[in-house]
């Protein structure tokens, strides 16, 4: 493995802290892209992990507000509504009984697959109003072993 210049860090650096902060992307298309760009194993580890970290809290509080006043304007009712929906139909999977819904929801955002993750799983725990102080870091320690799924598949594969 090459050693990066400064330059060249920062740029890899920068680079898969924003594709981990990406819905959808997050830290499962984050730290193969680093790994592959030449960044130390757990540097891309960590900074993938912060990335994709970083939105869970504005999600958990900001998500019911922020749908509530978008209801307001009827060009966006629809599109809430759909994501609702949407996102109580993922719910599904994660709340089957409601006693399980923590380890549902790590093992949602732990197994890294698509439309799996922080974003999806932060909507899921505000929507359906799990308690922020146990689906954060619930939301966390899933997002860390999808980390750590994705660095060994990572360096199986580069």
């Amino acid at each position: 493995m090459a050693v990066l210049s400064f330059a060249q860090w920062i740029r890899a650096a920068a680079t898969v802290f924003g594709v981990s902060m990406l819905p959808v992307l997050e830290l499962k298309a984050a730290i193969p892209l680093g790994l592959a760009m030449g960044l130390p194993l757990w540097e891309t580890f960590l900074i993938a992990l912060i990335g994709s970290s970083l939105p869970v809290p504005f999600i958990l509080l900001f998500l019911r507000p922020l749908f509530r006043w978008l209801r307001r304007f009827p060009v966006f009712a629809r599109m809430v509504d759909w994501v609702e929906k949407r996102t109580h139909k993922k719910a599904k999977s994660v709340l089957r009984f409601q006693e399980w819904s923590l380890l549902g929801l790590f093992l949602f955002v732990g197994i890294p697959l698509p439309t799996t993750g922080v974003w999806t799983g932060s909507a899921i725990a505000s929507l359906l109003d799990l308690r922020i102080l146990w689906a954060f870091p619930v939301i966390l320690l899933g997002n860390a072993m999808a980390g750590l799924l994705m660095l060994g598949l990572g360096i199986i594969i580069i």
